[in-house]
Parts: structure tokens; C-alpha cells; sequence
């Protein structure tokens, strides 16, 4: 008889995150892997370490919330969000207000302002990072990278928006100051709402179908009418129309105007 469900149940109960809505298979290999790891044999007495030790506690967030991100990642992508999407709505909008779900280290929500700094002045730029890992949060703040997160960045933007001390680089302040960071469980806590571009890659996979299209339609309702979608690229939304959405690019959607 397994002790992992009555972990899980633990695990929410003291920090909101609900694994039953994980993929179970994956999650559940991972966090045996890690629990062997540090010398535990059951998940009882993974969880009391865990409930003791908060450097445990924050390995295990780490663990369960996949943080691997750069600058830029997957570049194509973000050209067709330059190239294509963005000029229509400088058109129609004074402001741009955006939404960085589960965006790790921080990576993408610069990479979205410096971005969105080509349309319009920092001034009329807002948006909101959020992740539900404080770790990864507080390393977002503080904007400093190495040069492996930055491969992907232009020469003229790095030279633009970035500060070279030594070998890592920092982000610019004016950046920093478009962007707010704040924890966020995408399971459990409210949507932000009337928000123009929502963007949430690679982290989807990684839950049960169930959950997923329960995100999708809140995703959906914190979108203006002509809002934006952007997910990763082993996210295709089938049959978009189901949220209100369509299909406006490659891993891109549109809401459906009322």
C-alpha cells in the first residue's frame, strides 16, 4: 500500500499545491527520485522532514515547479509575436497590460517587455509575473543572468537593456520597473482580468487533462475580447473554440470577440 496519496493530501494542506492534478506517473517519479535521494523510504517521513526543514521544503517546490527558462526561448516563436501580432494592437491600444503565468526566473516576462518596449514606452507597459515558487520569484527580482540564459538575445538588444558585470548580466532598471512579481498558484488563486496578451509555455504539460481545461477556461475569461493566448510549443490547444478561443497563429489564440 502506497503512502503517496495521503503525501499529496499532506502537501496541499500546507501549501495549497494540489499534485492529484499533476500528471501522476511523472510527478510521482520525480518525487521518489527525490525523496531516495535525501535518504527517505516513504513519503511519511519525506513529509515530516519536508514539514520541519524549510530548506527541504523549498528543494521540493523547486522539484515539483519545472524551472528552466532563457531569454528568447524558442525564437521563431517570438518573432511571429513581434512581427505579426503586436503592430494590430499598437494600433488599437494606448497601454498593453500582460500576463507572465508560471514564468520561473524571469526570463520571459523581460523578454515580453523588451519586446513590447518596441510598440510602446515603458511608461504604457504593464504586467504581471507570477509563479507559485517564492524561490524562483525573488531570483526574477533581482534580474541578474549568465551568459548562457542571454544566447539567444540580439547583440543591439543586450547592449540596449542589459548591464555586463563581469560574467553575468543585469537587467536595466527602467526594465524592471514595468514588471510586478508575485506568487501565484494557477490551481487555486483568482485570475488577473482584462489582460491583453497572457502568455503560459511548458508548464501545462505537466498536468492531468482534467485540470487542464479548467486553466484554459479561466485563462479565456481573464482575456480582453481580442486577447491573446500564447502557450508552449507542446501545448496545441485542440478544438480552442471550447474556451472561446481561436486559433490565430502556431501556439497562439485569440479571444473570440462577443
Amino acid at each position: 500500500m502506497t503512502d503517496y496519496p495521503t503525501f499529496i493530501e499532506k502537501i496541499h494542506k500546507k501549501t495549497g499545491l494540489d499534485l492529484s492534478l499533476y500528471k501522476e506517473v511523472q510527478m510521482k517519479r520525480r518525487l521518489t527520485s527525490l525523496r531516495n535521494k535525501r535518504g527517505f523510504h516513504s513519503f511519511n517521513d519525506y513529509f515530516q522532514a519536508i514539514n520541519n526543514d524549510l530548506e527541504l521544503l523549498q528543494e521540493f517546490l523547486d522539484k515539483v515547479t519545472i524551472n528552466v527558462s532563457e531569454f528568447y526561448r524558442n525564437p521563431v516563436r517570438w518573432r511571429v509575436l513581434e512581427d505579426k501580432l503586436l503592430p494590430p494592437f499598437k494600433k488599437s491600444k494606448k497601454k498593453i497590460k500582460i500576463w507572465s503565468a508560471a514564468c520561473s526566473t524571469g526570463e520571459e516576462p523581460y523578454t515580453l517587455a523588451i519586446i513590447a518596449n518596441q510598440f510602446w514606452d515603458l511608461s504604457d507597459i504593464e504586467i504581471t509575473a507570477t509563479d507559485i515558487d517564492p524561490n524562483v520569484l525573488a531570483r526574477a527580482k533581482q534580474g541578474i543572468y549568465n551568459s548562457r540564459a542571454l544566447q539567444e538575445v540580439p547583440e543591439p538588444i543586450k547592449q540596449k537593456y542589459f548591464h555586463q558585470e563581469g560574467d553575468t548580466y543585469r537587467i536595466d532598471e527602467r526594465l524592471k520597473q514595468t514588471i510586478t512579481f508575485k506568487e501565484h498558484n494557477l490551481l487555486a488563486d483568482q485570475y488577473p482580468k482584462e489582460v491583453d496578451l497572457i502568455v503560459c509555455r511548458n508548464v501545462l504539460i505537466y498536468f492531468t487533462e482534467e485540470a487542464k481545461t479548467r486553466i484554459y477556461h479561466q485563462f479565456s475569461d481573464a482575456l480582453t475580447n481580442d486577447g491573446i493566448f500564447f502557450v508552449g510549443s507542446t501545448e496545441q490547444i485542440f478544438s480552442p473554440e471550447r474556451y472561446g478561443l481561436k486559433a490565430l497563429d502556431t501556439f497562439f489564440y485569440e479571444k473570440n470577440k462577443n
